[in-house]
């Protein structure tokens, strides 16, 4: 390691350097000291090199972005306004103070696009690469996964499945779309869409079927994911298109693929692309033509 920890700290915070009201006490104490709010909501994700990035895939301020998104998203799917980010770091030491500058700046530009401040974090030495990040949000109307009533629209902020096809990219060597790369490498949260009147939401991390599952047993009701409408979706035919270059299934990119970070919310006449409905019963199911159709079942662990 050709730098000192004081090094780092003092890059870091050059780039999470800030005069926010908010921030009564930054980078260079103890502890931070910052403003609250009567309900703050709180999240912390752990990213690990070779599991949720890859650095031979992505530049550093790539991964900062990538990372810090995937936080962020969490706090959206409250209903919230994220506030604060805290980061924490696993260095191996071939990192170069470039480098480490690029992950500053990477995830400084996110927290900047969601209205958030660094005020703080922590480093270490290990064999491996990670990145924590802590999130701290606040919500006057806080929605939950549960709440999803029969007689519910289901809806997407966007479109899901474009991670999904820009992984299948890097793992094949091709380059058949930048903008599925792209989405892939930094998910576009969806800042500006109002699901303020929604009555259960969640970040789409997983897989659509893995969140729309969790939705409707939190809510003790059915979902049922219409494909027509899904067909229907702005972006669809360009992503059919690319899936039949691929050799992939659309619908499996779409309803099967992570890591987009985009809203599914249920509710009434609520803006998005609306994919199907809430009904009384349990369980997801997918209907294509008035007719009920089954996909192979889909799960994410990071110990299976």
């Amino acid at each position: 390691m050709s730098f000192s920890e004081e090094q780092v700290i003092e890059v870091l915070a050059e780039v999470f350097g800030s005069r926010d009201p908010r921030v009564l006490i930054g980078i260079g104490d103890d502890a931070a000291l910052v403003r609250g709010s009567a309900q703050q909501i709180l999240t912390t994700d752990v990213a690990v090199e070779g599991v949720h990035f890859r650095s031979d895939w992505s530049t550093a301020f790539e991964i900062g972005q990538r990372i810090a998104a995937a936080n962020i998203a969490d706090v959206l799917a409250m209903n919230g306004k994220c506030d604060y980010l805290l980061v924490a770091a696993t260095l191996t030491g071939s990192e170069s103070l470039e480098w480490i500058k690029g992950l500053a700046q990477g995830i400084q530009e996110q927290a900047a696009l969601a209205g958030a401040v660094v005020v703080g974090g922590d480093l270490a030495r290990s064999q491996t690469l990670s990145i924590t990040i802590t999130a701290v949000g606040h919500s006057d109307h806080v929605i939950r996964r549960s709440g999803a009533k029969p007689g519910d629209t289901i809806y997407l902020s966007s479109l899901t499945g474009w991670s999904a096809a820009g992984l299948l990219m890097l793992e094949r060597d091709m380059k058949f779309s930048e903008k599925a790369i792209a989405r892939y490498k930094v998910p576009q949260l969806d800042h500006s869409i109002d699901f303020s009147n929604a009555t259960s939401m969640s970040d789409v991390s997983d897989a659509v079927l893995i969140q729309g599952a969790q939705m409707a047993k939190a809510s003790d009701v059915g979902f049922s994911l219409h494909l027509m409408m899904l067909e229907k979706a702005d972006g669809f035919d360009e992503l059919f298109e690319l899936s039949k270059k691929m050799g992939a299934d659309v619908l499996e990119w779409i309803l099967q693929g992570g890591e987009d970070h985009v809203l599914l919310a249920t509710g009434r006449e609520l803006p998005g692309i609306p994919i199907g409905t809430v009904y009384e019963g349990s369980g997801i199911s997918l209907v294509h033509n008035m007719k009920e159709i089954e996909m192979a079942p889909v799960s994410w662990s990071h110990f299976k």
